[in-house]
């Protein structure tokens, strides 16, 4: 039976290739190396002689140190607190809150530490989703290297009540003498915090407040200013779309709320043969990002060529209304009589940054009456609330020397502002300059003194995402260095005796208790809202003024003129999903997850087409100039739009901490100004080859299964005619398997994971999941290079069909937990087995690092440990630090130099999980227990559960005509399970 052919890369000529990712040189090193016994103490050097008298060959690395364990200190409470249980996680509810980005969060404690982050699934925004940056952002509270310790004026650590008397006594001078001052933050999605703000307004009147997010979504505001006369930013049901359609918005990825829309948006992808329908999704966008390779059609254009496909859909929608450009390389008319048909059920959105684009986009959104059906008014999104034209006026008062003083809050100005030049010059005349960073950036460098935040797991906060939806932030450990909360600290200078805490309690007393009627009293009310984190009040029903028309003609002539330059060479540019703005570009665990769409690591690249890489003789590690700006290595990337560049924000910070510093280049440079918004896209003037190379660190080679069944998709339409659909090998390796095998039989739990390919949408998030969780070490750059990147599980990618635009199907793969498991019966010492609920086991203890079982496993999904990672100086990241290591899960071994590793299922979680059913003396039930990748996926697309309890979602589920295994053929018997990938092809 003929099987689809995948492939995961291309080189320069667009043939398959695999990129190079070995070092000769660098392995002969290393070897040498391992060969003459560096890093190992004498007790080792004795072990290597006695290995090879027993006939073990030491030339793989690293048998040497498997048996042997660090000596570990516990020291005992002497008065334990009462509300802590040795060996217990506590868990508090609380919100990730930082700019436009928002979560509802749990955190897991142990002995007064935050280890984990996992959703708040009682929030109806989140439920229980989460992003990679929200996984990652625990470990960036331990951060000794780059964290603000103590108040400073630049120079010195001042004394805190030295540092309030001096700045005071400056902002009181410049209060009475009339001078203007600033404070600039980014959005601020607390209101708790934009009250406190205004009371320190109060009491220094000549204070003006400027809002600056790095990547800004005003454009949408300032449209809907103009077609609705609200200021508003909409909440998008994708929950509700039956037909999506996308310009350059990353939803699923980047853009504005992806973990939200990430739930909504799978719950319209994910089948059943009961209702065999689901959501038709189209994407136009220059870059292939995640939410293009989840479309069911993708039409890869550059900026200029979305906007002659916009006004040409909004007149096939109200022809003879605009003057439309005609579009000769997609026809527009099938898409908008789908449209048309399904008044109601749409969603049209746009990611540019452009009031004319989004007032064409609110006009076309009119049109297909989804104001009230898929776009909500009512539960408006507090983001986005930035001011770009007042930072630009700002910028220019201070260099004209009529601003005093200004301060930064939660912003990077000096990083993210697109002249930084001129940034500077302003800022040195301002007389007093002070930033409330809580980790080192360029803008706190830069200024007078450094009034150091609190990490916002130390804090208090509050935050309302939606329009009456609340969260609470709650500190869950006492803070680590001389630090003080920004609130703490504009209270204190306000004038204020009292401490946010007790004015967060107060402004909830206030302004949210009258607004519900369950509760009698204040106390209960808090105390509630505080353990469930959330508190939510319905809304009546709101009627909003007509949609005004007149400004769509307007809107039209105006983006002509965008389009008279469409025939240019353009570049636009993305955020990528971990690194996102660049704030987090110190966390090692965001450095180093694989992008999903080109498996590049440590590094941003400028992405060109196939077409364009031949017509400019580029290939893969060629670095170009673009602008005479930005330099920057090429990545020759199928289905990228052959007239545009994209390359990354977030990269080439100077002041970041010893992950971050360095890393890529800062593209920032690349935005400009356009008079009332800063674009990210521009006309690509002058773009010439250094003549230097780069070596990207890969890992889509890494574990190659090309060749095999090891995805499977079909379309809809076939799907409807038989379930099975895209999956008939599974029906012929069924009907033809043979076995030397006994069947194995599990009496008690078969413990399975199940993937629903339609509901991945690739964003990695389980990845860095299960970082955090399993305790897995961060190798850095060069180690990737070697191959020896150490994720117990990784997101595939591959494509299918052409270069110029083929399809993508992302894959998570992780130890497939066999119950036939090829790499048991080769161990020589027994190090790996099965347990009697089909579990594949590591015994660290056991293993020598013989490598046999990463020899003989078929999936490639178990690590190897080249080198000791934690307390070593060579990869200096978070396991070489006491304060780092404060992440650690305790409930996982941390493994030593030559031994092997893999995903376990958690199984920490599933033993925590059968002792507490057991001292709560009940059955153990389906629920009790979820690993840390299906907790944090935002689209629920992994389930987990007991094969023997028939009741359990995951025994239903593998029963779906979609299911299967990969290689099932080998009759390895996995225990994880996919669901074929199904497409909605027909428009």
């Amino acid at each position: 039976m003929e099987e689809k052919k995948y492939w995961k890369s291309l080189d320069e000529s667009g043939a398959i290739a695999e990129q190079p990712t070995s070092i000769k040189d660098d392995h002969k090193s290393d070897l040498l190396e391992l060969l003459s016994g560096n890093h190992l103490d004498k007790k080792s050097a004795s072990r290597r002689d006695f290995l090879k008298w027993c006939g073990i060959s030491f030339a793989s690395a690293t048998i040497v140190t498997a048996c042997e364990n660090p000596v570990k200190k516990a020291i005992p409470y002497i008065v334990q607190p009462e509300e802590l249980i040795p060996g217990k996680a506590t868990w508090y509810a609380s919100s990730y809150l930082y700019g436009n980005e928002y979560c509802s969060i749990l955190v897991k404690t142990r002995d007064g530490r935050p280890i984990k982050i996992e959703g708040n699934e009682l929030s109806s925004i989140s439920q229980g989703g989460t992003s990679a940056r929200v996984q990652a952002s625990v470990l960036s509270l331990y951060d000794d290297g780059a964290r603000y310790k103590h108040p400073t004026d630049h120079e010195y650590e001042l004394a805190w009540e030295t540092a309030d008397s001096e700045i005071l006594e400056k902002l009181n001078q410049f209060q009475v003498n009339g001078r203007r001052m600033a404070l600039v933050t980014p959005t601020l999605l607390s209101p708790a915090t934009r009250q406190v703000i205004k009371d320190f307004q109060a009491k220094f009147p000549m204070l003006e407040v400027v809002t600056w997010d790095a990547v800004s979504y005003g454009a949408i505001r300032k449209a809907h200013q103009q077609t609705h006369n609200l200021s508003v930013l909409p909440d998008y049901r994708f929950d509700k779309a039956d037909i999506i359609v996308s310009f350059s918005a990353d939803f699923l990825g980047t853009w504005l709320a992806p973990s939200v829309f990430a739930n909504r948006y799978s719950k319209t992808r994910k089948l059943n043969q009961d209702n065999p329908a689901m959501s038709h999704h189209v994407q136009f966008e220059a870059n292939y990002s995640i939410s293009g390779a989840n479309a069911d059609e993708r039409i890869p254009v550059k900026p200029a060529d979305e906007l002659k496909i916009l006004m040409a859909l909004y007149n096939e929608l109200e022809p003879g209304s605009i003057n439309a450009p005609s579009v000769d390389f997609y026809d527009i008319k099938p898409l908008a009589l789908k449209l048309k048909a399904n008044r109601g059920k749409c969603i049209v959105i746009s990611g540019q940054n452009n009031r004319e684009v989004q007032v064409l986009v609110n006009a076309i959104n009119q049109k297909l009456d989804s104001y009230g059906n898929t776009i909500d008014l009512s539960h408006a999104i507090q983001a986005g609330d930035d001011d770009e034209k007042g930072f630009e006026v700002l910028v220019g008062n201070m260099i004209n020397g009529d601003v005093d003083a200004v301060m930064f809050y939660q912003v990077n100005p000096l990083y993210t502002y697109h002249d930084q030049a001129k940034l500077k010059e302003a800022l040195t005349k301002a007389k007093l300059s002070i930033s409330f960073a809580s980790a080192k950036d360029e803008t706190a460098e830069a200024c007078n003194y450094i009034i150091p935040d609190n990490h916002y797991l130390e804090s208090w906060n509050d935050a309302e995402f939606l329009t009456n939806h609340y969260s609470l932030a709650q500190p869950a450990i006492s803070k680590i260095f001389d630090t003080r909360q920004f609130q703490d600290t504009l209270l204190k200078w306000s004038g204020s005796e009292q401490d946010f805490y007790s004015y967060l309690k107060k402004y909830w007393e206030t302004n949210l208790f009258p607004k519900q009627t369950r509760f009698a009293d204040f106390t209960t009310f808090w105390q509630h809202s505080l353990q469930s984190g959330v508190f939510e009040q319905a809304l009546a029903e709101e009627s909003f003024p007509e949609f005004d028309f007149s400004s769509v003609q307007q809107a039209a002539t105006t983006l002509q003129r965008h389009i008279s330059k469409s025939n240019n060479l353009e570049f636009n540019l993305i955020q990528n999903i971990a690194i996102g703005d660049g704030h987090d570009a110190n966390n090692p665990w965001l450095q180093e997850v694989p992008d999903p769409l080109t498996s590049v690591t440590w590094d941003n690249f400028a992405a060109v087409s196939p077409a364009l890489a031949k017509e400019k003789d580029l290939k893969t590690g060629d670095i170009i100039q673009i602008n005479d700006v930005i330099e920057l290595p090429v990545l020759v990337q199928p289905g990228q739009a052959a007239g545009c560049i994209s390359f990354a924000l977030g990269y080439g910070r100077t002041k970041a901490g010893k992950a971050g510093e360095n890393i890529g280049k800062n593209a920032y440079p690349m935005t400009s100004w356009d008079g009332e918004h800063r674009q990210l896209t521009g006309t690509v003037t002058d773009l010439k080859k250094t003549g230097k190379g780069h070596q990207f660190a890969l890992t889509q080679m890494h574990f190659n299964m090309e060749g095999r069944g090891i995805v499977r998709e079909s379309t809809l339409a076939k799907y409807k005619e038989k379930p099975y659909a895209g999956n008939e090998l599974k029906k012929y390796h069924d009907k033809h398997k043979s076995t030397l095998y006994p069947v194995t039989e599990f009496e008690g739990h078969h413990w399975a994971l199940l993937i629903d390919l339609n509901a991945c949408t690739g964003c990695s998030t389980c990845v860095v999941a299960c970082q955090s969780e399993n305790n897995v070490p961060v190798v850095g750059k060069d180690e990737v290079r070697r191959r020896r990147i150490m994720h117990w599980m990784r997101i595939d990618r591959y494509y299918d069909g052409e270069s110029d635009n083929p399809n993508v199907v992302f894959q998570p793969v992780m130890c497939q937990h066999c119950d036939h498991a090829p790499c048991e019966n080769v161990c020589p010492v027994a190090a790996t087995n099965h347990s009697s609920e089909g579990l594949n086991q590591m015994a660290y203890n056991r293993c020598i690092g013989t490598k046999y079982c990463i020899n003989n496993c078929p999936y490639k999904v178990r690590r190897f440990n080249w080198f000791r990672y934690a307390q070593n100086d060579k990869f200096d990241f978070n396991m070489n630090s006491d304060l780092g290591r404060m992440v650690l899960n305790p409930d996982v071994t941390v493994r030593e130099r030559g031994v092997v590793e893999k995903c376990s299922f958690c199984v920490q979680r599933i033993q925590e999980a059968k002792l507490k059913a057991k001292n709560e003396r009940r059955p153990f039930k389906d629920g009790d227990v979820t690993p840390a990748c299906a907790q944090s996926c935002p689209s629920k697309a992994l389930v987990f559960g007991d094969l023997n309890d028939p009741e359990s979602r995951v025994a239903k589920m593998v029963k779906d005509p979609r299911n299967y295994q990969i290689l099932e053929e080998w009759h390895t018997l996995p225990s994880v399970n996919y669901l074929t990938k199904i497409r909605n092809k027909q428009v």
